[in-house]
C-alpha cells in the first residue's frame, strides 16, 4: 500500500469514527421519556425526574461540542500535516530518538490539555454546579491539574523511554519484550494501586469500628474472603457521587467506599454494595479481567510490530524520515476500529460479570437491599433510566439499572 493510500485510509477511519460516534450519541437521546419507569416509583419525584431529563440534554449538547472540537483539532493536523510538522521540530533539539518520542508526545499532550482545560472548566463549575454534584474548589481543580501532568511526565515518560529503547535495542523481540515490561507494570500497578496512586489525589481513612465495619467483616466471613483493608475515601472533597470499588490482589486486597456513598445510604445496603464487589473477586472476575487486559495489550503489540516493519505508515503522515513515535500515532488510528470492537466485547462479557457479582450478592445481603441501593445511587447521579439499546451495547460496561433491577427480582424470587 503506498503512503497516499494509507493517508486517505486514515482519514476515512477517523471521519467515520466520529460520524458514527455522534449517531450513536444521537440514538441515546431518542429513547428519552417523561414517564418514570415503574420500578423506581417512590425513589423519583416529579421534579427529580425532570432534573434528571434535563442532565441528559445539557450533557448530550456539552458531549457534542466537545467531541466536534477534538475532530476538528485531528483533522486539522492530518490535514495540514500537523504530525510531520512537529517531528521535524522536535529533531531540529535532538538526535536521541527517546528524546524526540518523549518532546513529541509531550507537546501533543499539552496542546491537547490547553484544549481540553476550559471544556473542563466548564463541565465541573457550570453543568455539574448547575445541577448539584460539584464540590471542587478552585484550588482543588488546579492541584489535580499540577499532580496529573506530574505522574504523566514521570510514569508515562518512563514508560515511552523505555518502549523505545526495546524498540532501537532488540529487533523483532520488540513486541515480546515490551508486553512482558508492560504486563510487569500492570500487575505492579494493580497490586499498589490503593497504596501509592489513590493517597496522590484523595484521604483514605481504614473504616472504624463499629456497626458498618461488623457489617461488611460479616459478609466477607461468610463468603471466605480475607480481608483487612476497608477505607474511606474523601470523595465529597470533588462530588456528591458516590462509589465503591475493589482493588489488589493477596495480601494487598482492598475495598474502597466513597464517604458521600457511606452518608447516604444504611448499613445493609452498604453490606450488599460490599457483597457485589467480594462477588467480583470470588467468581475471578478481577483475575480475568487483568488477565485479558495482559492478552489484549500482547495483542496490540505484536500488531504495532507488524505496523512498525514498513514505513509507510510515517511517510502517510508526512514524515521525511520515519519515526517511531510518528508511526505510533497512525497506528492509533489505523487501530482505533479494532479497539472498537474488542471494547464491545469487554463491554459484553463485563456486563455478564455484572449480573453474576449481583447474584452473589443476593445470598450475603438482605432481600432488597441491593435493588434499594442501586436505586438510591441511580437517583443521586441523575443516572439516564432509558439508554438506546445500541449505546448501551456499545459503550456500557454494566447493565442499565432496569436490567439489574429486573434480574435481582428474578433471582430474588426462584
Amino acid at each position: 500500500m503506498s503512503p497516499h493510500t494509507l493517508y486517505i485510509v486514515i482519514l476515512v477511519i477517523t471521519v467515520f469514527g466520529f460520524v458514527f460516534d455522534q449517531w450513536v450519541n444521537y440514538l441515546n437521546t431518542t429513547t428519552r421519556s417523561s414517564k418514570l419507569p415503574e420500578a423506581l416509583n417512590g425513589f423519583y419525584d416529579e421534579q427529580t425526574y425532570s432534573k434528571q431529563q434535563d442532565y441528559e440534554r445539557v450533557n448530550y449538547s456539552f458531549g457534542l461540542i466537545s467531541a466536534l472540537l477534538s475532530f476538528l483539532a485531528i483533522m486539522i493536523m492530518l490535514v495540514f500535516g500537523g504530525f510531520a510538522w512537529l517531528d521535524e521540530y522536535v529533531k531540529l533539539y535532538t538526535s536521541s530518538a527517546i528524546l524526540q518520542a518523549i518532546f513529541f508526545f509531550a507537546a501533543i499532550a499539552i496542546a491537547s490539555d490547553l484544549l481540553s482545560i476550559p471544556m473542563d472548566i466548564y463541565h465541573t463549575f457550570v453543568i455539574e454546579e448547575r445541577f448539584g454534584f460539584n464540590k471542587t474548589t478552585p484550588g482543588t481543580f488546579v492541584l489535580d491539574k499540577l499532580k496529573g501532568w506530574l505522574l504523566a511526565s514521570v510514569i508515562g515518560g518512563g514508560i515511552l523511554a523505555l518502549v523505545v529503547v526495546i524498540y532501537e535495542k532488540s529487533g523483532s523481540w520488540f513486541w515480546v519484550l515490551t508486553w512482558f515490561s508492560l504486563s510487569a507494570f500492570t500487575l505492579f500497578i494493580s497490586y499498589f494501586y490503593t497504596t501509592l496512586l489513590v493517597p496522590v489525589f484523595n484521604k483514605l481513612t481504614p473504616l472504624s469500628s463499629g456497626l458498618l465495619r461488623d457489617a461488611i467483616e460479616q459478609v466477607a466471613s461468610r463468603s471466605g474472603f480475607s480481608l483487612k483493608n476497608i477505607s474511606i475515601m474523601d470523595g465529597s472533597k470533588r462530588s456528591t457521587r458516590g462509589n465503591a470499588y475493589f482493588s489488589g490482589f493477596g495480601k494487598k486486597k482492598s475495598i474502597v467506599l466513597f464517604d458521600t456513598l457511606v452518608n447516604e445510604h444504611s448499613v445493609e445496603e452498604l453490606a450488599a454494595v460490599l457483597a457485589h464487589e467480594i462477588g467480583h473477586y470470588k467468581k475471578k472476575h478481577v483475575l480475568k479481567g487483568l488477565l485479558t487486559g495482559i492478552m489484549q495489550t500482547g495483542f496490540l503489540l505484536f500488531v504495532l510490530s507488524l505496523l512498525l516493519k514498513s514505513p509507510v505508515s510515517a511517510l502517510a503522515l508526512g514524515a521525511a524520515v520515519p519515526s517511531f513515535h510518528i508511526s505510533l500515532i497512525a497506528f492509533g488510528i489505523l487501530y482505533s476500529p479494532v479497539s472498537m470492537v474488542l471494547g464491545i466485547l469487554l463491554n459484553f462479557v463485563s456486563r455478564k460479570h455484572e449480573f453474576e457479582a449481583d447474584r452473589f450478592a443476593l445470598s450475603l445481603s438482605q432481600p432488597g437491599a441491593l435493588q434499594e441501593a442501586l436505586k438510591k445511587l441511580s437517583v443521586k447521579n441523575l443516572s439516564n433510566l432509558t439508554p438506546h439499546p445500541w449505546y448501551v451495547f456499545i459503550h456500557y460496561s454494566h447493565p442499565t439499572l432496569l436490567q439489574r433491577l429486573a434480574e435481582l427480582t428474578k433471582s430474588e424470587n426462584m
